[in-house]
Protein backbone atom coordinates (compact mmCIF):
# COMPACT_ATOMS: atom_id res chain seq x y z
CA UNK A 1 0.00 0.00 0.00
CA UNK A 2 1.34 3.04 -0.88
CA UNK A 3 1.57 6.13 1.34
CA UNK A 4 -0.67 9.17 0.49
CA UNK A 5 0.72 12.43 -0.80
CA UNK A 6 0.91 15.54 1.43
CA UNK A 7 -1.44 17.96 0.67
CA UNK A 8 -0.16 21.32 -0.62
CA UNK A 9 -0.35 22.91 2.41
CA UNK A 10 1.46 20.28 4.71
CA UNK A 11 4.31 20.44 2.56
CA UNK A 12 4.57 24.53 2.47
CA UNK A 13 4.00 24.07 6.64
CA UNK A 14 6.70 21.73 6.70
CA UNK A 15 9.01 24.03 4.29
CA UNK A 16 8.33 27.10 6.68
CA UNK A 17 8.92 25.09 9.49
CA UNK A 18 11.88 23.91 8.32
CA UNK A 19 13.43 27.49 7.20
CA UNK A 20 12.24 28.95 11.14
CA UNK A 21 14.16 26.20 12.52
CA UNK A 22 17.40 26.64 9.96
CA UNK A 23 16.93 30.86 10.40
CA UNK A 24 17.19 30.58 14.60
CA UNK A 25 19.79 27.98 14.61
CA UNK A 26 21.17 31.10 12.62
CA UNK A 27 20.49 33.56 15.28
CA UNK A 28 17.83 34.68 13.71
CA UNK A 29 14.69 36.34 15.60
CA UNK A 30 11.50 34.48 13.21
CA UNK A 31 8.27 36.85 12.92
CA UNK A 32 5.44 35.16 11.26
CA UNK A 33 2.84 37.24 8.82
CA UNK A 34 -0.24 37.55 10.80
CA UNK A 35 -2.67 37.52 7.90
CA UNK A 36 -2.18 35.84 4.64
CA UNK A 37 0.98 37.74 2.89
CA UNK A 38 1.73 36.68 -1.05
CA UNK A 39 5.21 38.20 -1.32
CA UNK A 40 6.12 37.01 2.59
CA UNK A 41 6.04 33.70 4.17
CA UNK A 42 8.82 34.87 7.18
CA UNK A 43 10.49 38.01 8.63
CA UNK A 44 14.21 36.83 9.56
CA UNK A 45 15.90 39.26 12.02
CA UNK A 46 19.44 39.77 12.31
CA UNK A 47 21.07 42.49 14.30
CA UNK A 48 17.82 44.44 14.39
CA UNK A 49 17.81 44.01 10.39
CA UNK A 50 14.85 42.90 9.81
CA UNK A 51 14.91 40.52 5.82
CA UNK A 52 11.92 39.34 4.37
CA UNK A 53 11.65 35.68 3.63
CA UNK A 54 9.52 33.30 0.85
CA UNK A 55 9.70 29.36 1.29
CA UNK A 56 9.02 26.91 -1.30
CA UNK A 57 9.07 23.67 -1.36
CA UNK A 58 9.35 20.40 -3.54
CA UNK A 59 8.97 16.98 -4.63
CA UNK A 60 9.44 16.87 -8.12
CA UNK A 61 12.90 15.60 -9.56
CA UNK A 62 13.84 15.52 -13.19
CA UNK A 63 15.76 12.86 -15.44
CA UNK A 64 19.04 13.63 -13.69
CA UNK A 65 18.10 13.65 -10.03
CA UNK A 66 17.71 17.28 -9.50
CA UNK A 67 15.04 19.36 -8.38
CA UNK A 68 12.59 21.41 -9.86
CA UNK A 69 10.97 23.87 -7.62
CA UNK A 70 8.35 26.30 -8.98
CA UNK A 71 9.06 29.47 -7.80
CA UNK A 72 6.00 31.79 -9.70
CA UNK A 73 2.26 31.22 -8.11
CA UNK A 74 -0.66 30.22 -10.83
CA UNK A 75 -3.74 31.00 -8.43
CA UNK A 76 -3.93 28.15 -6.14
CA UNK A 77 -7.83 27.99 -5.63
CA UNK A 78 -10.24 27.01 -9.23
CA UNK A 79 -11.39 30.57 -10.00
CA UNK A 80 -7.21 31.15 -11.23
CA UNK A 81 -7.91 33.87 -13.53
CA UNK A 82 -5.00 32.76 -15.50
CA UNK A 83 -2.50 35.37 -14.51
CA UNK A 84 1.06 34.25 -13.24
CA UNK A 85 2.51 36.03 -10.47
CA UNK A 86 6.29 35.80 -10.69
CA UNK A 87 8.96 36.30 -7.61
CA UNK A 88 9.87 39.92 -7.36
CA UNK A 89 13.32 40.11 -5.92
CA UNK A 90 12.12 43.47 -4.22
CA UNK A 91 9.47 42.35 -2.17
CA UNK A 92 11.78 39.62 -0.89
CA UNK A 93 15.27 39.30 0.04
CA UNK A 94 15.79 35.86 0.53
CA UNK A 95 14.26 32.43 -0.88
CA UNK A 96 13.96 29.70 1.43
CA UNK A 97 13.78 26.13 -0.44
CA UNK A 98 12.64 22.71 1.43
CA UNK A 99 13.28 19.77 -1.21
CA UNK A 100 11.87 16.20 0.18
CA UNK A 101 15.40 14.55 1.23
CA UNK A 102 15.71 17.51 3.50
CA UNK A 103 18.29 19.32 1.45
CA UNK A 104 18.33 23.13 1.97
CA UNK A 105 19.14 26.32 0.22
CA UNK A 106 19.14 30.31 1.48
CA UNK A 107 18.65 32.21 -1.92
CA UNK A 108 19.46 35.99 -1.92
CA UNK A 109 16.42 36.92 -4.76
CA UNK A 110 19.36 39.13 -6.22
CA UNK A 111 21.06 36.08 -7.22
CA UNK A 112 18.05 34.55 -9.26
CA UNK A 113 18.30 34.55 -12.68
CA UNK A 114 14.96 32.84 -13.02
CA UNK A 115 11.17 34.28 -12.60
CA UNK A 116 8.87 31.44 -12.56
CA UNK A 117 11.35 27.82 -11.41
CA UNK A 118 14.62 26.82 -11.33
CA UNK A 119 16.60 23.54 -10.35
CA UNK A 120 19.05 22.70 -7.85
CA UNK A 121 21.40 20.16 -6.99
CA UNK A 122 23.94 21.24 -9.79
CA UNK A 123 26.48 23.85 -9.42
CA UNK A 124 24.52 27.30 -9.93
CA UNK A 125 22.99 27.92 -7.01
CA UNK A 126 25.29 25.28 -4.78
CA UNK A 127 26.78 28.17 -2.99
CA UNK A 128 23.72 29.07 -1.59
CA UNK A 129 23.09 25.07 0.05
CA UNK A 130 22.83 25.10 3.42
CA UNK A 131 22.81 22.24 6.02
CA UNK A 132 20.39 19.59 5.36
CA UNK A 133 17.23 19.62 7.34
CA UNK A 134 14.13 16.41 7.92
CA UNK A 135 13.14 15.01 4.93
CA UNK A 136 9.78 16.64 4.02
CA UNK A 137 8.49 12.86 2.69
CA UNK A 138 5.26 11.98 1.36
CA UNK A 139 2.66 10.36 3.14
CA UNK A 140 0.56 11.34 7.07
CA UNK A 141 2.49 8.15 8.15
CA UNK A 142 6.12 10.44 7.99
CA UNK A 143 5.47 13.56 9.80
CA UNK A 144 7.85 14.31 12.19
CA UNK A 145 5.15 14.25 15.38
CA UNK A 146 3.57 11.40 16.75
CA UNK A 147 1.16 10.90 19.75
CA UNK A 148 2.23 8.15 22.03
CA UNK A 149 -0.82 6.36 22.97
CA UNK A 150 -3.77 7.51 20.81
CA UNK A 151 -6.30 5.41 22.46
CA UNK A 152 -8.89 6.41 24.81
CA UNK A 153 -12.64 7.59 24.79
CA UNK A 154 -14.69 7.26 21.46
CA UNK A 155 -16.80 10.40 19.94
CA UNK A 156 -20.26 9.54 20.03
CA UNK A 157 -20.27 11.02 16.86
CA UNK A 158 -18.54 8.75 15.66
CA UNK A 159 -18.02 4.63 15.52
CA UNK A 160 -13.98 4.95 15.44
CA UNK A 161 -11.37 7.34 16.81
CA UNK A 162 -10.33 8.61 19.78
CA UNK A 163 -11.64 12.46 20.60
CA UNK A 164 -10.95 12.36 24.10
CA UNK A 165 -7.62 10.39 24.36
CA UNK A 166 -5.30 13.02 25.00
CA UNK A 167 -7.77 14.50 27.26
CA UNK A 168 -7.72 11.92 29.42
CA UNK A 169 -4.35 10.01 29.06
CA UNK A 170 -2.40 12.79 31.09
CA UNK A 171 -1.66 12.10 35.10
CA UNK A 172 0.13 13.21 37.67
CA UNK A 173 1.20 16.92 38.58
CA UNK A 174 4.02 16.80 35.85
CA UNK A 175 3.02 14.34 33.01
CA UNK A 176 5.31 13.58 30.04
CA UNK A 177 5.08 15.11 26.71
CA UNK A 178 2.55 12.96 24.47
CA UNK A 179 4.64 13.86 21.43
CA UNK A 180 7.31 11.92 20.41
CA UNK A 181 9.59 12.32 17.29
CA UNK A 182 12.22 15.35 18.15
Amino acid sequence: MSAARLKPREQGDLGELSAMEWLASQGARVYIPVFHSPDVDLVAEFDECPLRVQVKTSTVRNSRGRWEVTISTRGGNQSWNGLVKYLDPARCEFLFVLVADGRRWFIPTTALECRSGLTLGRPKYSEFEIASGRPAREGPRNHALRIRDPSGGVCKRTKHGACKALGTAFAGSNPASPIVGW
